[in-house]
C-alpha cells in the first residue's frame, strides 16, 4: 500500500462566488493566501513527494505551503466543465430545470456540454494512482478529492457523499499495488 494525501487548494474568489471553475486558471483570492499563510499540514504528511495540479491555485497553494518546485501533473486537475466554468449550479438549476436534475441524476455519467463526466475523470485519477510508489501529497480540486472518495467507497456520486469533507483537511487513503485508493483517514488538519 501506498500512502496518498489529498489537499483542495486554497480560497479563489471564485470559490467565495460560487462559480464553476473547473479547467478554468484561477489564481487564489487574498482570503485564501492569508488563510494558508497561518496554516500548516498535518504530521501526516511529513516527508511525503509533494505534486500538484498545474492549474494557478494549485501551484500557488504549492509554493505558499513551501513546495514551489513541486511537479505538476496535468492528471490532477479539476475536471472540464466545459461551457459551464464560470457560472453557478444555483444559476444553471435555475435556467436548465428538468434537464440539468436529469444530468445530475446520471451521477458518473454527468456531463455538461463539451466537458468531461466524473467518470473520465476518474479513469485519468486512476491511472495516476496506478504509478503511485511513494508516500505522496497531492494538491488538486475538489472534483479530483470526489472522484478518490468515490473509488474508495463505491459511490456512484448520486446523492450525498458517503462522508462529509472538510475542503481545507487533508483526506489520506491507502493505495494498493492496482490503484485503487481506500480510505485510511478522512479531514486530518
Amino acid at each position: 500500500m501506498t500512502l496518498l494525501a489529498l489537499l483542495r487548494h486554497a480560497e479563489t474568489a471564485w470559490n467565495a462566488e460560487g462559480r464553476i471553475q473547473g479547467r478554468t486558471d484561477v489564481s487564489l483570492s487574498d482570503i485564501g493566501r492569508v488563510r494558508l499563510r497561518g496554516s500548516s499540514l498535518p504530521p501526516a504528511c511529513l516527508g511525503m513527494r509533494v505534486v500538484t495540479s498545474p492549474l494557478a491555485r494549485c501551484v500557488e497553494t504549492a509554493a505558499l505551503l513551501g513546495f514551489a518546485e513541486a511537479p505538476r501533473e496535468p492528471r490532477l486537475m479539476e475536471m472540464d466543465w466545459g461551457q459551464w466554468q464560470g457560472t453557478t449550479l444555483e444559476a444553471l438549476r435555475r435556467s436548465l430545470g428538468k434537464s440539468m436534475r436529469e444530468n445530475e441524476d446520471r451521477g458518473l455519467d454527468f456531463r455538461p456540454p463539451d466537458g468531461e463526466t466524473p467518470r473520465e475523470m476518474t479513469a485519468r485519477v486512476s491511472e495516476w494512482m496506478r504509478e503511485l510508489h511513494e508516500p505522496t501529497l497531492a494538491i488538486t480540486h475538489r472534483g479530483v478529492i470526489r472522484a478518490v472518495l468515490a473509488l474508495a467507497t463505491g459511490w456512484d456520486m448520486l446523492g450525498r457523499p458517503p462522508a462529509k469533507l472538510d475542503w481545507t483537511a487533508v483526506h489520506i487513503f491507502d493505495v494498493d499495488a492496482v490503484g485503487q485508493p481506500h480510505v485510511r483517514e478522512l479531514n486530518v488538519k
